[in-house]
């Protein structure tokens, strides 16, 4: 890589620090949606704590 990673490549290394989601086990995808939605929430709120 060079300096710089991109988004997508930095949001997925973020999402892979959470072990539920880096291995899909739940057959229903709402199941996995809302399990996506709780990481990008817990991920937020990481990075606005390290703001203030």
């Amino acid at each position: 890589l060079g300096r710089y990673r991109w988004v997508v490549e930095r949001t997925h290394a973020w999402f892979a620090g959470f072990g539920k989601i880096r291995v899909r086990f739940e057959r229903r995808l709402d199941i996995h949606c809302a399990l996506l939605s709780i990481a990008a929430a817990i991920i937020c709120a990481r990075f606005v704590d390290d703001l203030c």
